[in-house]
């Protein structure tokens, strides 16, 4: 393992490691946390001050220090190559074969995801590097184990990286004794590897930003870009970030966040699952005012959700950024046809409300929704590559409409209690073993939807929630359910059941929905059971 003075690699080595953990690297790793990780761990403090205030009785508001930005006349930095048309957009971990996969499937673009649809081992993020490498400079294939040949075709879609978000650490790297972060351990060792690759390709070095709650969080991000790209003698302004409002914070501050990264901004993207995990988590202790029905009846058109994204697409284009839509995360099934027939025509249905709001594009989980993405956002172009010449003068959103979330209708019923229990089971059995992009129930399940399933488990339990037929969810209630799920789980995998690790998932998936003290973030103690 290479050497760097002040830097302990505690992962272990495997095949072509030192071509990704490269002595020129793991300096620059070294730098950016130097450079930076103090003023990360005063912004994560930050957040806790900020929830203190909330859990007190406090609210969100747009900032009045900010009014200016709000008021002045600016624009981002023009679209980058392949950024310009971004009307369909596929999301997936960097396994080999979903490299190939992702970058082959008709997707303008393609999300490389280190965060929510990957989980954490030290050999999923190196080898993640690696097929990164390999794919911008056309040096990818993968054979799968039946045989089946995967190369890369002609033309392939654009790479936008998503490193992991602020609060996570990466605990096999330490500097000076620490943890470093996590998206500067993922972002660093992608852009030295791949910005120039990119640059000679005719593209750049392109990233998706998670899980930010502040402007002075995206900042931060803006600094880091300045120092990578002065570090490798690239021009200020190469670099592209698209910035993920997937926070209750975040969707505040949306002006602000564009304006901190304007040189390096390639718009906003619509989060919608972690922003219900948001609200959720910010209002998790404040009654039943802040109390959502359960997931699967919490649409796009509840009036919180269209304040948010009306207010997303106004923003950017009134700043010249693409505004992106949100996840269509249904898995075909090539099984039942019925089913297949519902869950398309609610996608349609929800591409084409955010293709007529004036979205530029949107996202996908599986390639064969792909087409249909792409029709329905050919529709709305025609011969345009985005919508960003149309304003949403019309739209006018307030702070009480971004917070209106008891106006949302549904119920919550023992269904869907029982549907946050198994799939919180289900994703944490697969996510501890390595795959963090999971079908359950003809859905991909990622951490952020993971986490609205067991924090609406906490916060039901907590804030005195009756179930449509009477029943209030308590612990004894969540328990009983815990441990039939798991007969039914146990049952349908047969002999593929891995009792051990479901044992494991089913003890994790109890502390973080059932515990009286909440955890931020289920990936955090997860992170703590790896290897």
């Amino acid at each position: 393992m290479v050497s760097v003075s002040g830097v302990e690699i505690t992962g272990p080595s495997g095949d072509r490691y030192d071509q990704i953990l490269t002595a020129e690297a793991v300096a620059f790793l070294a730098d950016l946390h130097r450079t930076f990780n103090g003023r990360r761990q005063e912004l994560l403090a930050a957040r806790d001050r900020r929830y203190a205030l909330l859990a007190d009785g406090g609210t969100f508001d747009f900032l009045d220090w900010t009014a200016e930005i709000r008021a002045g006349d600016w624009q981002v930095a023009p679209p980058a190559p392949g950024l310009v048309d971004r009307r369909v957009e596929i999301t997936g971990p960097t396994d080999r074969k979903m490299t190939v996969n992702a970058l082959n499937s008709g997707a303008k673009v393609w999300l490389a995801d280190f965060e929510d649809a990957n989980t954490p081992l030290w050999q999923n993020m190196v080898e993640g590097q690696l097929n990164l490498r390999d794919a911008v400079r056309r040096e990818i294939d993968f054979t799968s184990p039946e045989g089946k040949s995967y190369a890369l075709a002609d033309d392939i879609a654009t790479i936008v990286v998503r490193p992991r978000g602020w609060h996570l650490p990466e605990k096999h790297v330490l500097v000076d004794g620490e943890p470093m972060s996590a998206g500067l351990f993922d972002f660093g060792l992608y852009f030295v590897h791949c910005a120039q690759a990119q640059l000679d390709a005719g593209r750049g070095p392109y990233f998706y930003l998670p899980k930010m709650e502040s402007h002075l969080e995206a900042r931060l991000w803006n600094d880091a870009f300045n120092l990578a790209q002065d570090s490798l003698g690239i021009p200020r302004g190469t670099i592209r970030a698209t910035v993920l409002i997937e926070t209750i914070p975040a969707a505040f501050e949306m002006e602000e966040i564009l304006y901190e990264l304007r040189d390096h901004s390639a718009g906003l993207n619509a989060g919608r699952w972690d922003y219900l995990f948001s609200v959720i988590k910010k209002f998790r202790s404040r009654g039943q005012e802040f109390v959502l029905p359960e997931r699967n009846s919490v649409t796009m058109t509840a009036p919180f959700m269209r304040a948010y994204t009306e207010l997303l697409v106004k923003t950017c284009h009134q700043r010249g950024a693409h505004a992106m839509g949100g996840m269509a995360a249904f898995i075909p099934s090539r099984r039942d046809p019925e089913v297949n027939a519902v869950a398309l025509a609610k996608v349609r249905e929800d591409k084409t409300r955010e293709s007529g709001d004036g979205f530029d594009g949107s996202w996908v989980a599986h390639p064969d929704l792909v087409p249909l993405c792409r029709e329905v956002f050919d529709a709305a172009l025609g011969d345009r590559p985005n919508q960003l010449t149309r304003q949403r003068d019309d739209v006018s959103v307030s702070a009480s409409d971004l917070l209106a979330v008891s106006k949302t209708p549904g119920t919550i019923t023992e269904a869907g209690l029982r549907n946050n229990i198994s799939v919180g089971l289900q994703y944490l059995t697969s996510w501890l073993g390595g795959n963090g992009a999971v079908a359950i129930f003809n859905l991909m399940e990622d951490a952020a939807t993971a986490e609205i399933s067991r924090s609406q488990v906490w916060q039901w339990m907590h804030n005195g929630v009756r179930l449509d037929d009477g029943q209030p969810v308590t612990r004894d209630l969540a328990e009983r359910i815990i441990a039939e799920e798991s007969a039914t789980i146990r049952e349908a995998a047969g002999p593929a059941f891995d009792g051990p690790r479901f044992e494991q998932a089913a003890a994790l998936f109890s502390a973080v929905a059932l515990a009286d003290d909440y955890a931020d973030f289920l990936t955090l103690p997860a992170y703590e059971e790896m290897p």
